[in-house]
Order: structure tokens, then sequence, then C-alpha cells
């Protein structure tokens, strides 16, 4: 176990109806941060208790063929493979699994994207419809939409192990509704065919990353309000052998219209400084892969 400070959206700092709003090509967003300090569990060992469904993630032993994840047309081909037949093999009952982008983060000052330390989850309920709606026929969007369908982001550590600046999540189970808030997701308006580039590997106009000009609103992530009864996980030293299945969304967690009991629906998850990171530890390397997951 080790203890590190983690970063809340500032809710008491929030005008009344005020809908907050974050970039998806700079890590700038309209509202504050609050500091609170937490204890975070070591998975390792524990692996077995933690599922997508009872807790919104879960760890696994899966290496890749891939190494520094530097060839994106290797990644969005070979790669891309290799997850849709992991989710397959990890979780019982799938029938699809559609890729519909990717996010590689370095912590290095040159990277187009570095960790973010901010608790989060990647998706609203209605933007994870929008998603389906968005990457798939219309016709066919409709029809699974009926169904189970999942928003799953699958997390490696590239190169080197996470010591650096690792991943930790919150066990769904220990959170409520009201600690999710709404967040508006600004993206750069691009002429052209829509794609999920997103412009997260063109550095923005540092004089105009507070400025909304020339963004739209194309979706929404959920920021997280500070609660001492959220219980923090990470995988110590996880390994690039190593995988976290995050869950983003799922249709029947609990709560939702077609929810049932107990199903975990979203994974709070942010970067951190763990204090126990040896000194001259490589900088944390990363992908995040986010798949639209539809069931039988």
């Amino acid at each position: 176990m080790t203890t590190a400070i983690f970063k809340y959206i500032d809710t008491s700092a929030l005008a009344k109806d005020e809908k907050p709003w974050v970039k998806v090509d700079a890590d700038v967003a309209s509202f504050k941060l609050a500091e609170h300090k937490r204890s975070v569990r070591d998975l390792r060992g524990r692996e077995t208790e933690f599922t997508t469904d009872n807790s919104g993630f879960a760890v696994y032993t899966e290496p890749t063929r891939e190494t520094t994840f530097r060839d994106d047309a290797a990644i969005r081909s070979a790669y891309y493979q290799e997850i849709k037949d992991l989710l397959k093999k990890r979780i019982p009952g799938i029938k699809k699994v559609h890729i519909f982008d990717h996010t590689i983060r370095r912590r290095d000052p040159e990277a187009a994207r570095t960790p973010i330390q901010q608790v989060h989850v990647d998706q609203t309920p209605g933007a994870a419809e929008a998603r389906v709606r968005r990457h798939l026929p219309a016709d066919e969007a409709e029809e699974l939409l009926q169904g189970r369908f999942q928003i799953i982001n699958v997390w490696r550590p590239i190169e080197n192990p996470a010591s650096d600046f690792p991943l930790a999540v919150i066990d769904w189970r220990t959170t409520k509704p009201d600690d999710f808030v709404p967040v508006n997701l600004l993206y750069p308006k691009r002429e052209g065919a829509d794609n999920d580039d997103r412009g997260k590997e063109v550095r923005p106009d540092e004089s105009k990353l507070y400025s909304t000009e020339g963004y739209e609103v194309k979706g929404g992530t959920m920021s997280v309000a500070p609660s001492e009864a959220h219980k923090f996980y990470y995988q110590k030293d996880m390994t690039p052998d190593e995988v976290i299945l995050l869950k983003c969304y799922d249709s029947w967690g609990e709560g939702q219209p077609n929810g049932k009991k107990g199903i975990a629906v979203r994974t709070p998850h942010t970067a951190f400084i763990d204090p126990q990171t040896p000194e001259g530890a490589p900088g944390r390397q990363s992908i995040e892969v986010r798949c639209l997951v539809f069931y039988e």
C-alpha cells in the first residue's frame, strides 16, 4: 500500500448551472482541481478478486507482439486485432468489438499527450450511445443498442514498467451516482472526413490554450467529486506484458435504464505520483485503446 495525492474536480468552484469543459488535444479544462490525500492498495496477488462486472476493472497478463508502438499503421492493424481477441478471450459472451480510438501517452515534455493527473471517466452515458451511432451503420447501431453494450478502455504500459506516474483506479462499488460530474468534450473543428485523430498527436497553439475558439462540443466525459469512501487500487510496477481493462460505460450497469443490480457502470481512474517510485525510474509510457463491446 502507498499514500498519494489525488486531484479531483473542485465542485465548490463551479458556478451554478455551469457546464464544465475539457479539450481533447490538450490537458486543459475550464475548472479547477482540488488535492486530496488517499491510500492506494496494490492489486498484485489479488487480481482475481476484481472484474469488469463487480468493480469496473480487471488486470490480466497478456503479452503483445508490439514493442515500441511508434508505427501507427501497425497499431491500427495487428495491435487492434490483438485487443479484439483479448477481450473475447477474457470476457464471456462478447459477439462484436469495434475499436474507435487509441491514445499514446509519454511522460516527456515534447510528447503530444502526457499522463492525466485527474480522477475522471472517459465517457458519459449519452456520449457512449452516441459513439455507437457514430461508428456503426445506422441499422446495425439501432439493433445493437437494444442489447448490452459497453465501452472498455484497454490500458498497457509501453517499453518499460509503469513505476513512474502509475495508473490508479477506484472500485466502482465505493462510488455513488452523485460523485460523477458531466463535462463537455471539446474537439478542434476540422474539415474533411470524420476521424478520431482528435488532434491528439498535434501540439495545440500554446497562446490559445484556454480559448474555445475553433472548438466544438462532440461528446462528454465525467469528472469525479471527492469522497472519503473511494477505494483506490493500482498494479504496482505494471509491465508491458500486463493490461488493465477500464470500463467507461455499461448499459447493464446498475442504475441505467436496462441496468442489473451489482453490475458496475464505470471506472474512475487517474495517473498519480507514487512516493515509492524508485529514483531514476524511466518515464511512464502507455497506450489506451477504446472499444465498443457488444454481447450475444
